[in-house]
């Protein structure tokens, strides 16, 4: 499934994010942020096409919103909360020119947004391919 393969390598280059610490400089801070939508987008595509190859209907539509709620009412992911703050902050990322809201970006995804996507790396090996 090339779309689970692309979040693959997003996610190796998601872990990056552990590799630098505050104070950032807008470059390193932009990247990171980068390095987190990349991730996410492909995250959610990832599991559209899973979805749809297990005949769920809803994985059908192109909402990343209507993904998250289909996968998981199919127990793809765990934590729906979680998942729908990660889908606000990707949406933000186009006001991360804002240092504050860069920072909550990058924060959130080391205290929460990588494990949150590691683990679905590991429900899908697991029960879905």
């Amino acid at each position: 499934m090339k779309k689970f393969e692309n979040y693959c390598a997003a996610l190796e280059n998601l872990k990056e994010i552990y590799d630098y610490e505050p104070p950032y400089g807008n470059v390193v801070l932009t990247g990171l942020v980068g390095l987190y939508e990349i991730c996410f987008e492909q995250s959610w595509k990832a599991m559209k096409e899973i979805l749809t190859y297990h005949g769920v209907a809803e994985g059908q539509t192109g909402s990343p919103r209507q993904i998250l709620k289909s996968a998981y009412g199919a127990g793809m992911i765990q934590d729906e909360e979680l998942w729908l703050q990660a889908l606000q902050s990707r949406n933000n990322v186009a006001h991360a020119y804002n240092h504050a809201v860069a920072m909550d970006i990058v924060t959130a995804a080391k205290e929460s947004y990588y494990q949150m996507f590691c683990d679905l790396k590991s429900e899908i090996e697991r029960n879905w391919k």
